[in-house]
């Protein structure tokens, strides 16, 4: 700071001389000569000052805090009191300690690092499944939604923006259907996978836990190391799942592991914890099964390497359903016309009978007499010799 303002002084010393001489003489070369002598002369005080205090300038300080310092071991030593005064050096050495270095000495060398996001459509289940796989893959990345208008080659641009050499996609369709890609960007190669059973970890509720950040283990079903397709799909899991080693994002600690089995030509994902007790599993979540669709040589498309002959897609197996539907109700309504004919037959009635008039014998006929006068009336001739109902009451009373 002195240095400019000594600096700034002659430069206002020479513009004063430049007035004068412009004042005492009318040509323009002597006050030009005038002002080259002021700077020449700031100059040489500023090159004067500068070398009586060459260190003057503040120091250099690099990108990121201070400059790598190679880590080793401190040594702390313990001062004792005024009253003692150290004789020998062996109860120096004997005063001294060792303070244990770090955890992690070692450097972050595998760069991998992991996209995760998804296009338009999704539902809450696949953000919330999203949102579970990046907090535990301390490596990934994430990125706003893609326009399903777009091609699937922009991907690998984002991926190279983002910095990033692994890619988790997400596609969904007609709002039900849920494609995920695996893919190794730029290059290749990619797998597309149908998503279905998806449990998040705020859905299961399960008892395990982990510490976030940790390193997880990756387990694999024997079958992986059967075909050559399962091989390729075991290598992309390794490379996406696996959390490099000295990742800063990461913690020194292996709690939990990565389970992929196949089963029903189905590849079926679990994440458990690893108890300190007895080793035993306990589910964390989230968990997903995978129906592999197609490997392509490409990263988003290029040729196809293999392609799953059991694979159905979901259009299809809904209009399977649909059409089982539909043919149960036909059914049904077959049925109902057979039944309701049968009743109609049953309630028919003939016109004759021939064997009606089998057991009918001819009647004789019987005149017809009418009569014109009443008849008389019959006499009713009562016993005198009856006694009354008083008198038997008597008599048996008597009795």
């Amino acid at each position: 700071m002195f240095i400019v303002y000594i600096s700034f002084f002659f430069l206002i010393f020479a513009l004063q001389d430049r007035k004068v001489q412009c004042r005492l003489h009318t040509t323009r070369s002597l006050s030009i000569c005038s002002v080259h002598t002021c700077l020449s002369w700031t100059c040489s005080f500023a090159r004067f000052v500068s070398a009586y205090k060459p260190n003057m300038s503040a120091p250099k300080r690099k990108r990121g805090g201070q400059a790598h310092v190679e880590k080793k071991a401190k040594k702390v030593k313990f001062v004792r009191g005024e009253d003692e005064a150290p004789n020998e050096a062996e109860e120096e050495n004997k005063n001294e300690v060792t303070i244990p270095p770090p955890v992690s000495l070692g450097k972050w060398t595998n760069k991998e690092r992991v996209l995760i996001f998804s296009s338009r459509g999704i539902n809450f289940r696949t953000r919330h499944l999203m949102q579970d796989l990046r907090t535990m893959m301390p490596h990934s990345k994430a990125d706003t939604k893609m326009d399903r208008k777009d091609k699937l080659f922009v991907i690998n641009e984002v991926c190279e923006i983002k910095n990033c050499n692994k890619c988790l996609f997400f596609e969904a369709k007609k709002k039900q259907d849920l494609y995920m890609w695996i893919s190794n960007s730029p290059h290749g190669p990619s797998a597309k996978f149908l998503v279905q059973n998806i449990h998040t970890l705020a859905e299961l509720k399960m008892t395990g836990n982990c510490l976030k950040g940790s390193r997880p283990l990756l387990s694999f079903d024997p079958k992986f190391d059967m075909e050559p397709q399962y091989s390729l799909l075991k290598e992309l899991f390794i490379q996406t799942f696996s959390t490099p080693r000295y990742h800063p994002r990461s913690q020194p600690f292996v709690d939990h592991v990565f389970t992929f089995t196949i089963a029903d030509d189905r590849i079926w994902f679990r994440n458990y914890q690893i108890m300190e007790e007895d080793a035993s599993l306990v589910e964390i979540g989230p968990r997903f099964v995978l129906n592999l669709i197609k490997i392509f040589q490409g990263s988003f498309g290029g040729p196809t390497l293999y392609e799953n002959p059991h694979f159905q897609s979901p259009n299809m197996h809904r209009r399977e359903i649909r059409l089982a539907a539909a043919a149960r109700v036909r059914e049904k309504q077959m049925v109902k016309d057979m039944q309701k004919m049968k009743r109609t037959e049953a309630k028919q009635d003939f016109v004759k009978d021939v064997t009606a008039d089998v057991f009918q014998t001819p009647a004789e006929e019987k005149p017809v007499h009418i009569e014109t006068e009443a008849p008389e009336p019959k006499v009713v001739k009562k016993n005198k010799h009856k006694a009354f109902k008083r008198q038997r009451m008597q008599q048996k009373a008597r009795r």
